[in-house]
């Protein structure tokens, strides 16, 4: 076992742990949490299997043996960390079977228990590595959050007020952790002792989840991927609120462990070429580093990028006498030096080449072929968190514009942590389209209509299945070809995207997906495309569609969801009959996700009509959107009431 500050019985606590929050947050995939559980029989559960066009089994349905599990051996998310963190092999079925078949609350509590007790095999020297560990990622949290300063001092203002506006139609949810376990938490946060073993705990979880260690039967494992699971994140985010631990904490150890694995792999590389992968393995857990090696075959985690921005990399670099004694393979001089060749673009670059970085990554990559007739597909990044070891990946994609700079003015200056790319597609499509549908607005027949109230109207005919009034059939012909065009290309460009992440060009990391409009389509189109192709439910972490042109009927809405490990959520504005009118005069189909809420298990449908006037504002108001949403909570934060089943 490589040397940690956790003893043999925290580990397997800390193992236990991670495998009940895998099987609690497939669980919440279909009941989120704070949500009540559905009767067997309910009208609601008969609504999204209607919807969804297919009868599938809710993950809380699943039997404790079923291959369909996270926590099933077949899946390969357990046991190459209970491998890592030297749990005794014979207590590994039984791990999976309680966490398989018990809720968290009825054995979570002990098993933090037995994290916070103290036991013969600590020493002061590990807890002075606890300590140690805790203040660098105290620091590196700093250096985050010194890089993410609101540019907008009225932000915070209007992100209350909008909130106040929204609570008489959304419930907003109280997530206490307290509420999922069996234990008062308060009891383990008034010492800064425990504080530092909450850290090292998170620590080394992370880094045993992303470790590409060889799997010793490859037979029993037939979904092993390399790299970081997004079902290992989500479980994360629920452990990290467990323990009381903000998430910003765990960006802030991700960026550790990222550093710190392409550091040891430069290290043996540069010392030790000729030796096979399973004997440099052994020579990393020797030395002292948990799975923040991920070195298997030459290959690290296909990470885009080293330490390229100055805050981060200076950060780093004064960390490197800390890290060099929580890893002494590579040493204080080690990080010293790796932190300075990465300072660099092209060091930066370099390091990341010799760790087998998947090609160019998304930076710049456009589609290797065409799909059908799509011409243009290119990603081009956004923000400052390139090249910095990030562990996660934002993929941002815009669909009504008039404009090329459109497909990137809607994310540019939202602040987070992921390492983000903007998706320019089928620009002079979409150009066409939007110009089109603007233009219609300004003409002299809509302009009657809007001034009678006309519009309201219209789209509770939609909502209602109504058929639409002829006058607007007619108006809108001459824009529906355009627009089927436009539907047409977002539905192949979702299988291009689909093809990007199943080729690992994110970087084997988990993604976030947010698209607006028809960019909205183009993911939901993703996702399909995702489960069609099977075994893939570990690539997405999170989706958000805003003013999405799809379906409520007949998409496989469930399988769409089952492919996001974490929240899903469906932004929706009941006045955007710009939305309601092209979409139904283009495919006559009953019920939009973007105009309304939608009954599907784990979907989370928020209604932002106080923000949008209309279509386009999707444009300028995607961040005031993102902020009232609080992505970065593991819960959901608003929770819908009941829909009327006679709309659906």
């Amino acid at each position: 076992m490589a040397v940690s500050t956790l003893s043999s019985i925290q580990r397997y606590a800390a193992a236990a742990l991670l495998a009940l929050a895998l099987r609690q947050a497939q669980i919440h995939q279909t009941r989120p949490l704070g949500s009540e559980p559905a009767e067997p029989d309910s009208p609601s559960k008969e609504r999204s299997s209607n919807a969804s066009g297919c009868s599938t089994s809710s993950a809380e349905e699943e039997g404790g043996d079923s291959p369909h599990l996270w926590t099933h051996e077949s899946q390969g998310l357990l046991r190459p960390v209970f491998r890592l963190l030297d749990v005794d092999q014979k207590a590994w079925v039984g791990l999976e079977e309680t966490a398989a078949s018990s809720e968290a609350k009825f054995h979570a509590g002990a098993y933090l228990r037995m994290i916070f007790e103290e036991d013969g095999e600590r020493s002061q020297e590990r807890l002075d590595l606890e300590l140690a560990l805790a203040k660098a990622v105290d620091a590196m949290e700093m250096s985050l959050q010194t890089g993410n300063v609101d540019p907008d001092p009225d932000q915070d203002q209007d992100q209350d007020q909008n909130q106040n506006q929204n609570q008489n139609q959304h419930q907003h949810l109280d997530a206490n952790p307290e509420s999922q376990l069996t234990v008062d938490m308060q009891k383990f946060d008034d010492s800064p002792v425990n504080y530092q073993r909450k850290i090292s705990v998170l620590y080394e979880l992370l880094s045993a989840c992303v470790a590409d260690m060889p799997p010793q039967d490859e037979s029993k494992s037939t979904r092993f991927r390399k790299g970081y699971d997004a079902r290992h994140r989500a479980a994360l985010r629920l452990l990290s609120m467990w323990l009381n631990v903000k998430w910003v904490k765990m960006e802030a150890i991700e960026i550790i462990v990222a550093c710190s694995a392409m550091a040891a792999a430069k290290e043996l590389k540069e010392s030790q070429g000729n030796e096979s992968p399973r004997s440099k393995w052994e020579k990393l857990k020797r030395g002292g580093i948990i799975g923040a090696a991920a070195l298997t075959g030459g290959a690290l985690l296909a990470i885009t990028g080293g330490l390229a921005a100055p805050a981060i990399a200076a950060g780093f670099s004064a960390l490197a006498p800390t890290l060099g004694t929580l890893v002494p393979v590579i040493g204080a001089s080690g990080f010293a030096a790796f932190a300075s060749a990465a300072g660099s673009v092209a060091g930066s670059v370099a390091v990341a080449a010799s760790f087998g970085a998947a090609g160019a990554g998304l930076s710049g990559t456009k589609m290797a072929r065409r799909i059908g007739d799509v011409k243009e597909f290119e990603f081009k990044p956004i923000g400052e968190n390139h090249n910095q070891g990030r562990l996660a990946v934002g993929i941002l994609i815009a669909g009504f514009v008039f404009e090329e700079e459109d497909f990137l003015r809607p994310w540019d200056g939202y602040k987070d942590n992921l390492e983000r790319y903007a998706l320019q597609w089928e620009s002079k499509n979409l150009i066409a389209v939007s110009t089109a549908i603007q233009d219609w607005i300004t003409s002299s027949l809509t302009y009657e209509l809007m001034k009678r109230g006309a519009m309201l109207t219209v789209l509770n005919s939609l909502v209602t299945a109504i058929a639409l009034p002829a006058v607007f059939l007619s108006a809108t012909n001459w824009i529906d070809s355009k627009w089927s065009i436009a539907i047409d290309r977002s539905d192949k460009a979702g299988k291009l995207l689909a093809e990007v992440l199943l080729k690992g060009l994110q970087g084997n990391r988990p993604v976030t997906l947010v698209g607006s409009s028809l960019g909205a389509r183009v993911i939901f189109k993703c996702l399909q495309e995702l489960a069609f192709s099977g075994h893939n439910e570990g690539l997405v972490e999170r989706v958000v569609l805003l003013g999405a042109p799809v379906s409520v009927q007949g998409e496989h809405w469930e399988s769409a969801r089952k492919m996001v490990a974490g929240r899903f959520i469906n932004a929706y504005s009941t006045n955007d009959w710009i939305l309601g009118i092209t979409f139904r005069a283009s495919l006559l189909t009953q019920g939009l996700a973007g105009i309304q809420a939608i009954d599907i298990p784990g979907v989370e449908n928020v209604d932002v009509t106080d923000l949008i006037e209309g279509h386009s504002s999707y444009l300028t108001c995607v961040q005031k959107i993102l902020q009232r949403l609080e992505l970065e909570t593991y819960y959901p934060v608003f929770l819908t009431p009941t829909l009327d089943s006679s709309i659906l």
